[in-house]
Parts: structure tokens; C-alpha cells; sequence
């Protein structure tokens, strides 16, 4: 019996009786011996079993059966993850949630080796999900791999290499003008040259008023074998539309009643359009010493905007400026230089020695504006109708760089003992310009801020008993890492700098494998001190970011994985989050202060759980359901707003013939609306879950 509990409080005991009813079934799938291999956590391959963190694994086969066309619904089968859809990058990007912080810049993205998004924030909204072979999901910072980029996570998506990738058509239509439309295919082979080329568009509307997206994506991968090495070159390219909707207001202890579920107060010509291109160079030979791996990778991105903000008490009548809007341009360029030599020493021994830098340049130009607006957006504004305030400028160059080395000792089949150290530099300038409309000079600031500091992990883990494949393991690890403050590219250009965030975080784990791979398992306990968390705070009225004093993230993750039958598995995940402040002094309005010590971070719930159920056959009825519980959470620093807890179900139904495939997909089929995800512009503002949709589809593989 499957079951999924409506109490918040019943999360643990569903995931406990669902792993007690998965082990009295009978074991009918053929066994599995293979073993599963990570690249996130290090440089090299490690197999899983013996990796000392708690990695996840989403495979593109699962991603396929269960038709996920984004972040959210992707990772729902992960432990510990809370991924909310839309905010701030417009309703084609994500906020994702891991170990109590949800903050967009707390995570690196990783799209083939390289972050995504550079020195600067994840550039989720441009992020494609089409022909992923799978996503890598390690819990905490990657201090040595990545350095001064994350720490509650990393999210590494990797896509299917050239010259593997099947020649698959597939189109879809739903609800709300929704159209999907995808194909990837090999290239002709010349000689040792292998190449792929993907490319997918789509357009969707959402029920929040007048909210849509746009999107055309194409991804080449090539790859040449020669007696020097082998050349890996990719070319990613977005053009992303985006009507973005707006988040809710809170007054008081709840969202406002004064603004409708659905209405849009964004100016008429609002738009969140974003156009981005990515060159990835990659380069492997071997040597005397051992194999030597570099990567080059330059982006540049460009994002249009035109967005508008309700002001806190905001008036009703339509006629008083109750608004705040602006019209702006960011342009960032970005680029990531890796090489690194992966050394045997012994039988015994893999050692890791590198360089790597992480260059980021950005610059934004802003218009700034009020404006009327009544709150069901009935009468917005277009923005060129309205008279500019101010004019803002903002660059900001970043230079990440690091020399880093790591080793991996197992002295004996059943220990793997890791330490690895990295001296971090960093450097960054910046510099702001604000021109009052009609002011004959403009108030400039500028800043600049140079950091260089260690970061180190140190992990073992031990394989405390085995029998074939099947085996029970502990981990544990140290993890220290830092990363400079975010930057806020709004349109107020904040000349400051902040001080850079720190994290020390330990993890101790067990994860086994049971009955030839069938069951598989992992759970962890974490604790994370952190230090300058970059908030968004209210100064003078307006939203800005500012740091945090010290913070404590502790809490335990689980997730399990049974397969039933070749084409039949059961998921169930469960994670408990404690995030609160344990030192922070906030200045309040009128000039006293509030220590917040104690309280809980605002959108971390207490506890995450889901259930899942997906039949994959390689030909026949399939189907999946993932039904994914997300605990109350606090809409303030103050912990006096409460957000209560929620159930959110996804669920898909087809059939799959020899090449072609049918199937129908529901999406949020609760109809949740909830708000998942607080704005950094609207002040005491947050984004609610889109409502249901349903998407039907056609697929062929030609191959």
C-alpha cells in the first residue's frame, strides 16, 4: 500500500512505511552490478558508493519517463530539494532550496563541467533540459572543485555526448496556448569528428494575468580524437521572451487581500527577455605524469527589462503613485579557465593538482520611474508613456582564482580516505552612477575588495559490509569554503560591496544497496555555521542586500529508491531543515534594532518529503506520479507571518510503442498556489506556484 500524509508532522512516517512496504515485496528485477560513477564531488570519476557526501543521482531516463520540461519537476525525487519556479529571472526561472537556504546565489549551477552563470548567479532561467544524460545533486560546498561558488550545493546537468545522442522528434500542446516542439540528432561523422546537434523551442502561458514564455534553444556538441588528444567544442545558444507576473504583497501576517490571486501590475510593455550564447573548449591528452584536462569557456548574456513593483502600503484608487517600475538593460560576460593533472602515484592513490579562474564582467543601465496602478492591474501603464526619475549605471568586474590539489587514498578495498586544499584570490571593482532626472550631476560611488583565503575539505568513507554488489557504507566529511556577496543588479546600483560570506558545515552519512541494486538508499545528518549571509533587507524603503550576522543550518535528508521490476521503481525522500539566525542584529526603521537570534530563516520549512511511482517499460503503458509535501515556513524575519504546509502532486500517463510514444502530463494537479519564493525587488513580495496545467505529447525515435 502507497499512501502520502496530509499532517506535516506524518512526512517522516510515510517515507519510513513506504521503505517497509518496498522491503516486503518480492525482488524480481535482474540484478545489477554495474557501478555508479560521480564527477561532481572531484575531478576524477568516483564511484558512488565510496564518494564521503551525500550525492544524487537524476538519470535521463527517468527525466524522460517522467516528461520534466524544468528544474522543479525535475529534482522532485531528491532529497532534501526545494525548488520553487519563477521569482525574480521571470516565470522561465527557479529558486532552488537545499539544506534550509533558499537564496539564488547560495548554489552553483553546473551545465557540463562549467558553472552556469559565471562569477555572477546561476543562470537558471536560460537553463534547457533537453538530451540530459542525467543531474549529479551534491549536498554543501565544493570547496576544492569549484571554490569560492556555493555552499549548500551544486546542481551539475549533463548532457548526452556528441555522437551518442539518438535522433528523437517530439512535439507537445496543452493548456493555456501551450506548445513544446524538440529534435537532436547525431551529425554525419567526418573521420574521427563526432557531432550532435539539439534544438527545442516553446511557448506557455500561465495563469497569473498576461504571464508567458518564449524560448529557442540550440546546443552543438562536437568531438575530435587526434594523436595530441581529444577536442571537445560545444555552442549553446538561448533567445528567451519572457511577460513576467507579479509576486504578492504581505501585510501583516498574511499575503494582502487587497491584491487578486492572478493580477499582473507589471507596466503594459513589461518583459524579462534574455539572450545568452556559451562557447565550451575542451581539451584531454596524456602524459608522463598521468591525464591532463583544460577547459575554456566564455558566455556573454544580455537581459531586457521592464518590471514594476507595488511600494508597501500601497493605495488603491488608481490614481495615486503607488508603484515603482523600471527599464533596464544588464549585459554580463563571463569566462572559466580549468586545467588540472590527475596523477596514480600508487594502486592505491589518485592526485589531483590545478589551476582554474572564474572571470565575470557585468554592466547595467537603468531608467527609473512611478507610476498609478489599481491592484488588479486593470489599468497598467505603459512605460513609455511615464516620466523617468532617475537614471542608474552599475559595472562590476570579478576575478575568482584558485590553486588547488586533492587526494584520494584507499588503503584497503573497504576505506577511502580524501583531503583536498584550495588558496582562493578574489577580486572585485565596482562602481555606481545615479542621475536625478533634471539634476545637473550625478552621485557616484564606487568600491573595490580583494580577498585571498584558504578553503579545504577532508572526508572518509568505509564500507562496512559488502556481499556482491550489495553493500552498507559510512561517510562522513569537513567541509570550510567562503564566496564573495552577491551582487544586486537592480536598478537602485549599489555602489558598496559587502563583506564576503563563510561556511564551515560537517556531514555524516550511511547509504547501502540491497537485494543486487534493486533498493538503494542514502541518508545524512549536516550541520553548516555561516557567517555574512547576504539578505535582502528594506533601507530607507527600498529593497537592498545587506549582511546577515551569523546563521546555523542543521538537519537530516533521506531518500530511497526501490525497483520493483525492470520498468517499475518507487522513490520516497524525506529531510528535516532547521535554518535560524544565531546572532543578527537588525536595524529597524526607526533606529533601534532587533536581534533575530533564534528565528528561522523565511521560506525554509522544516520538513520536505515526497513519494514517487514510475512505470517505464521499453514498450507498453507508462506512467508516473509524484505526489512532493512541503512544510509550513515563515513569510518574515520576525517569524510572526506563517505560510501553512502543502501537498503538490504531478502525474503522467502513455503508451510507448517500438519508436514512438504518447503520453499526457498533468502538472501541479492540486492546483496549488501557494507562495514559494520571495522577491528581491518587492519588498515583503512573493511568488506563488503556477496553477495546473496539462500538456499531451508525441515522440519518435528515429534511430
Amino acid at each position: 500500500m502507497i499512501f502520502f500524509p496530509l499532517r506535516e508532522s506524518s512526512g517522516f512516517a510515510a517515507t519510513v512505511g513506504l521503505g517497509l512496504a518496498c522491503a516486503c515485496l518480492p525482488a524480481t528485477a535482474e540484478e545489477s552490478t554495474t557501478p555508479e560513477t560521480v564527477v561532481t564531488a572531484s575531478k576524477i570519476p568516483w564511484d558512488r558508493a565510496t564518494t564521503p557526501a551525500m550525492v544524487s543521482v537524476v538519470s535521463g531516463e527517468d527525466l524522460r519517463a517522467r516528461a520534466v520540461t524544468d528544474l522543479r519537476t525535475a529534482l522532485a525525487v531528491v532529497g532534501g530539494l526545494d525548488v520553487a519556479p519563477g521569482g525574480d529571472a521571470g516565470p522561465a526561472g527557479s529558486v532552488p532550496g537545499m539544506w534550509g537556504l533558499k537564496e539564488l546565489d547560495a548554489f552553483l549551477l553546473v551545465v557540463d563541467g562549467v558553472p552556469y552563470g559565471g562569477a555572477f548567479n546561476p543562470a537558471v532561467a536560460t537553463l534547457d533540459l533537453t538530451g540530459v544524460d542525467r543531474i549529479e545533486v551534491l549536498r554543501g560546498a565544493a570547496p576544492v572543485t569549484y571554490g569560492a561558488t556555493s555552499f549548500v550545493g551544486v546542481i551539475h546537468v549533463i548532457h548526452t555526448g556528441a555522437g551518442a545522442t539518438p535522433t528523437r522528434i517530439s512535439t507537445s500542446a496543452g493548456t493555456r496556448d501551450t506548445a513544446l516542439a524538440s529534435f537532436s540528432s547525431n551529425l554525419p561523422e567526418h573521420g574521427q569528428l563526432r557531432q550532435s546537434l539539439t534544438v527545442n523551442g516553446e511557448t506557455r502561458h500561465f495563469t497569473q494575468d498576461d504571464s508567458s514564455v518564449g524560448r529557442l534553444h540550440g546546443l552543438y556538441r562536437s568531438s575530435i580524437e587526434t594523436d595530441a588528444g581529444t577536442f571537445d567544442a560545444d555552442l549553446d545558444v538561448t533567445l528567451l521572451r519572457q511577460d513576467p507576473y507579479s509576486p504578492h504583497p504581505r501585510e501583516g501576517g498574511d499575503l494582502s487581500v487587497r491584491f487578486p490571486l492572478d493580477a499582473n501590475v507589471n507596466p503594459l510593455d513589461g518583459r524579462q527577455d534574455q539572450d545568452r550564447a556559451q562557447l565550451n573548449l575542451h581539451f584531454a591528452r596524456g602524459t608522463g605524469a598521468g591525464p591532463l584536462t583544460t577547459t575554456l569557456s566564455v558566455a556573454h548574456s544580455q537581459v531586457h527589462a521592464t518590471r514594476g513593483f507595488l511600494r508597501e502600503d500601497f493605495s488603491t484608487d488608481g490614481v495615486t503613485p503607488n508603484a515603482d517600475g523600471f527599464r533596464q538593460t544588464v549585459d554580463t560576460t563571463d569566462a572559466w579557465f580549468d586545467s588540472y593533472l590527475a596523477m596514480q602515484p600508487t594502486a592505491e592513490v589518485n592526485w589531483v593538482i590545478g589551476l582554474d579562474w572564474l572571470y565575470g564582467n557585468g554592466r547595467q543601465a537603468s531608467e527609473n520611474f512611478e507610476y498609478a496602478v489599481l491592484p488588479d492591474g486593470s489599468n497598467r501603464p505603459d512605460s513609455s508613456t511615464l516620466t523617468v526619475d532617475e537614471s542608474t549605471r552599475l559595472t562590476d568586474e570579478r576575478n575568482f582564482g584558485g590553486l588547488y590539489t586533492q587526494l584520494e587514498w584507499q588503503p584497503t578495498a573497504d576505506w577511502n580516505l580524501t583531503a583536498g586544499v584550495r588558496l582562493n584570490r578574489t577580486a572585485e571593482t565596482r562602481a555606481a552612477a545615479v542621475t536625478p532626472s533634471g539634476a545637473p550631476t550625478q552621485d557616484e560611488s564606487s568600491d573595490s575588495r580583494v580577498v585571498t583565503k584558504p578553503s579545504g575539505v577532508v572526508g572518509a568513507s568505509y564500507r562496512a559490509w559488502s556481499r556482491a554488489s550489495d553493500y552498507v557504507a559510512l561517510y562522513a566529511d569537513l567541509r570550510s569554503s567562503y564566496k564573495p556577496a552577491a551582487v544586486d543588479f537592480g536598478p537602485e546600483a549599489e555602489g558598496d560591496i559587502l563583506e564576503p560570506e563563510s561556511g564551515a558545515s560537517g556531514e555524516i552519512g550511511l547509504r547501502g544497496r540491497q537485494f543486487g541494486g534493486r533498493l538503494t538508499w542514502d541518508m545524512s545528518v549536516f550541520q553548516m555555521k555561516f557567517s555574512n549571509l547576504v539578505i535582502r533587507e528594506n533601507t530607507g524603503g527600498l529593497p537592498s542586500l545587506a549582511n546577515a550576522g551569523e546563521e546555523r543550518f542543521r538537519g537530516a535528508e533521506f531518500e530511497s529508491t526501490w525497483s520493483m521490476s525492470d520498468s517499475l521503481r518507487l522513490v520516497a525522500t524525506y529531510a528535516y531543515h532547521d535554518a535560524v539566525f544565531t546572532d543578527y542584529a537588525r536595524l529597524q526603521p526607526d533606529g533601534s534594532t532587533q536581534q533575530l537570534a533564534g528565528n528561522r530563516l523565511e521560506l525554509s520549512p522544516l520538513h520536505l518529503a515526497a513519494l514517487g511511482i514510475v512505470l517505464a517499460p521499453s514498450r507498453g503503458w507508462l506512467g508516473s506520479v509524484v505526489a512532493s509535501r512541503c512544510g509550513s515556513r515563515f513569510l518574515n524575519k520576525s517569524n510572526t507571518a506563517v505560510a501553512g504546509a502543502f501537498t503538490m502532486i504531478d502525474a503522467g500517463v502513455g503508451y510507448k510503442g517500438s519508436r514512438w510514444e504518447l503520453r499526457i502530463d498533468g502538472i501541479n494537479l492540486t492546483d496549488r498556489r501557494d507562495p514559494v519564493a520571495e522577491s528581491e525587488l518587492g519588498d515583503a513580495q512573493f511568488y506563488r506556484l503556477p496553477g495546473r496545467s496539462v500538456l499531451a505529447s508525441v515522440s519518435y525515435d528515429v534511430d
